[in-house]
Order: structure tokens, then C-alpha cells, then sequence
């Protein structure tokens, strides 16, 4: 599966962003809505001089909450900004980067967690594209795609997941970035959620194996 998408798709360049406060700023803007949305409140952002943590902090929270209005629930997630913005600058620091420089990927995970606000996806979409560290991300579109080929059940909990994928592939930061980028893509082109577009999907050939396969155990 990943071998096609790659092929497929190619380089992909995910995640947008041009430093790591602006794509962690976008991890949390994107929750719930689409990236095209958030990409709109990111606009703002730069436009109204906040796009830094410490100008977030210090921010009016209704100023900050109708700048990112475009990303949808936009007073809840002014108020995520700024709790993030206040675990960032915790002793001094002024970027994501500096933050969590030297920690494990699991001691910065924890750290991002225990921030109101920020799930597991968000976290690990921070720690795998802003930070570079070695983290799958799980996203509806993988958990989607995977179940449509029976590789799991819909209802499969994030960490499974997560590790199911990271002990299947390569474990380095650029396979897994390319990796979720590609299933990110493929579920928007092809793996709609109501109408999935099937005969046109590049893992159609794919399908059919796993399909043999389950009739194979079944047998």
C-alpha cells in the first residue's frame, strides 16, 4: 500500500508551513474543519501580527478568537492557542522548538498532551511535522482506508493504530511523514466518506488482494 501511494502521489511536502510554530499554530486550527479553512484563520494570523507564541500570549482573547474565525469553533480554539501559547513560553521560551529541544519524542508527547485542547492527533501531527520527531499521525482518513481494506475495524483505538503502522514501515521521520500525507490525499481524491470512489482509487489492485486474502482466512 505504501510502495503505491508513493508512486502515485510522489513528494508531497506535508505539512504546510513555513517554521514550526506556524504548522503547530495549524495542527490546532485544523481540528474539526478542513484544511483549506484553516489555512484561511493561518492567513489572518500573519496578517494581525500572531504568528509567534508569545504575541498569541499575549494576545485579547476575542481579537485572537475573531482573527481565526475561518477555522471554525473559533472561541475554543483561541483559548487552546493560548494554552498551548503558555506551555510554549513556560521558562522563557519563545517557539515550539526551543520548548521541547532535548526531550524524548515520549517526554515531549506527554508535555503536549497535558495541554488543554490537544489530543493525541493533534500532539503527534506537532511532534512528527514541526519537530521532526520519529511519530505516526492517525487521522480519520487512515482509520477509513485501513478499515475499507480490512486491515482493522473502524472502531480500532488511535494507539493500535499508531503502532500497528509504525511496526509495518520503515521507522524514520521522512517515510512516516510521507506516508500519512499520501493516506491524507487518497481520502480526500478517492476514499470519500459517504461515496468512495473506487474504480479510480490507485489502490484499487490493492483492494482486491486483501479481499482474497479475507476470503483465504475465511476459508
Amino acid at each position: 500500500m505504501r510502495q503505491t501511494l508513493q508512486k502515485h502521489y510522489g513528494p508531497l511536502n506535508w505539512w504546510p508551513g513555513d517554521s514550526p510554530d506556524e504548522i503547530a499554530i495549524g495542527a490546532i486550527l485544523t481540528q474539526n474543519t478542513a484544511w483549506s479553512n484553516a489555512e484561511k484563520a493561518i492567513a489572518r494570523i500573519k496578517t494581525a501580527g500572531l504568528l509567534s507564541f508569545p504575541a498569541i500570549l499575549s494576545a485579547n482573547p476575542s481579537d485572537l478568537a475573531e482573527t481565526i474565525r475561518p477555522s471554525g469553533y473559533f472561541n475554543q480554539k483561541a483559548k487552546k492557542l493560548k494554552a498551548f501559547a503558555k506551555m510554549v513560553c513556560q521558562n522563557g521560551n519563545e517557539t515550539i522548538f526551543q520548548r521541547l529541544s532535548g526531550k524524548t519524542r515520549d517526554e515531549a508527547r506527554i508535555l503536549l498532551l497535558n495541554v488543554w485542547g490537544i489530543g493525541m492527533e493533534t500532539a503527534d501531527a506537532i511532534l512528527l511535522y514541526a519537530i521532526g520527531y520519529r511519530i505516526f499521525v492517525v487521522d480519520d482518513y487512515t482509520k477509513r482506508i485501513f478499515s475499507r481494506h480490512g486491515i482493522l475495524s473502524p472502531d480500532t483505538e488511535y494507539e493500535t493504530v499508531r503502532k500497528m503502522v509504525e511496526m509495518s514501515i520503515p521507522a524514520n521521520t521522512p517515510t512516516y511523514n510521507a506516508f500519512h500525507a499520501a493516506l491524507v490525499h487518497l481520502g480526500k481524491d478517492f476514499c470519500h466518506r459517504k461515496v468512495p470512489d473506487c474504480s479510480h482509487c490507485p489502490l484499487a489492485s490493492t483492494e482486491n488482494l486483501f479481499r482474497q486474502r479475507g476470503n483465504s482466512d475465511e476459508r
